[in-house]
């Protein structure tokens, strides 16, 4: 866009002159600089569509990503992928061996983790095998869900009273129902809700999304209490952009929100400084844990959002991070897994060795 300028002497002046401007002028400059605005207001929009879209298209990749065509280029990546972040499994006697004799306590995203992505999020059921280990699992040590989903969704599918339960991103803290935990520092009564005034206005977004998105195909709104989603798995690629476009326009009246993306969802949250490392680190405060050296969390996740998680453990020098995934991606995470069956398996020899150790 080429914004003409037009002033009635056309010749050279020195800076002592006056530049003499008609009204005529006035107007004409004054009416293409809108027009120029208006064009930089849409070209800078697009490009954040655009780049909205090409996150979406990596938020859940099929395949690792490689600017060569070979097959071989990928399993280059893969392997130099697993050297920096060694499968779980692999490395089992090495993990225990860090924990030294510290008392272990277990974090577990849901999603992805314990159980499969699906197509309908409402349908992201954990196997019976998986909560029978779980159950296990939280015989030998305190355990907690820390998952985007709303406390009382997530406990429909584990139905386990006897874990910790941080939802709707940590935002939803509670403890395990009284008489369940076997754990002396387990708080039972424990909940905390550091986003309790958001409910309201998160009902609100939440039924503004449904309204805006309603004619877009195969899109699942969901409301998390202290955050909603938009679960786009379903969608067709050619739809996204007007996906993006609906979302970010409901978000314009709510500056005291932010988007942000996991796999093949938006997620909608209140704008303060909590996140999923924040309620790990609440969660191991609340044991007790909070300045001792004698813990040694493990976090398992597959998720963007459990970044956080996996950074609080580095940048503290405790535990480890373990981020699930059959693919290369960028993670602060110590190890991995690649499903949820090696989960169950990683988790099944962690029952078993607490098993085998000397009762103190």
């Amino acid at each position: 866009m080429m914004v003409s300028f037009v002033v009635e002497k056309s010749q050279r002046m020195s800076t002592s002159q006056n530049v003499v401007v008609s009204d005529a002028t006035r107007s004409i400059i004054s009416i293409s600089k809108k027009i120029l605005l208006k064009n930089l207001e849409i070209n800078n929009d697009g490009e954040r569509i655009n780049a909205w879209v090409d996150s979406m298209r990596a938020s859940s990749p099929t395949h690792p990503k490689s600017s060569l065509p070979s097959s071989i280029s990928s399993k280059q990546q893969l392997s130099s992928w697993i050297m920096q972040h060694p499968s779980a499994l692999e490395m089992f006697e090495k993990i225990t061996e860090a924990s030294g004799g510290k008392q272990i306590v277990m974090f577990l995203d849901y999603d992805g983790t314990l159980s499969p992505i699906v197509d309908d999020p409402d349908r992201a059921f954990m196997s019976n095998k998986m909560r029978r280990t779980v159950k296990k699992l939280a015989k030998c040590f305190p355990t907690a869900i820390v998952t985007g989903r709303c406390i009382d969704k997530v406990y429909n599918f584990v139905k386990l009273a006897e874990l910790y339960y941080a939802g709707s991103h940590g935002m939803d803290i509670k403890g395990p129902t009284k008489g369940y935990s076997r754990h002396k520092r387990v708080k039972q009564s424990l909940l905390y809700q550091p986003a309790g005034d958001y409910h309201p206005m998160i009902d609100e977004v939440y039924g503004q999304l449904l309204e805006k998105t309603k004619s877009i195909p195969g899109v699942n709104v969901e409301n998390n209490k202290f955050c909603a989603s938009v679960h786009f798995r379903c969608v067709d690629e050619k739809k996204w952009s007007e996906l993006v476009l609906q979302v970010r326009s409901v978000l314009k009246e709510y500056p005291t929100l932010k988007l942000t993306q996991g796999r093949k969802v938006f997620e909608i949250r209140p704008m303060i400084e909590w996140d999923k490392g924040k309620a790990l680190e609440f969660l191991l405060e609340s044991l007790g844990f909070g300045k001792s050296n004698n813990v040694f969390p493990i976090y398992i996740g597959d998720d963007r959002t459990d970044e956080d998680a996996f950074k609080m453990l580095r940048d503290k020098g405790e535990g480890c991070g373990i981020l699930v995934s059959k693919f290369p991606k960028d993670t602060v995470a110590s190890y991995s897994l690649q499903d949820p069956s090696e989960v169950m398996s990683f988790l099944r020899r962690l029952v078993e060795w607490k098993q085998m150790q000397p009762r103190m």
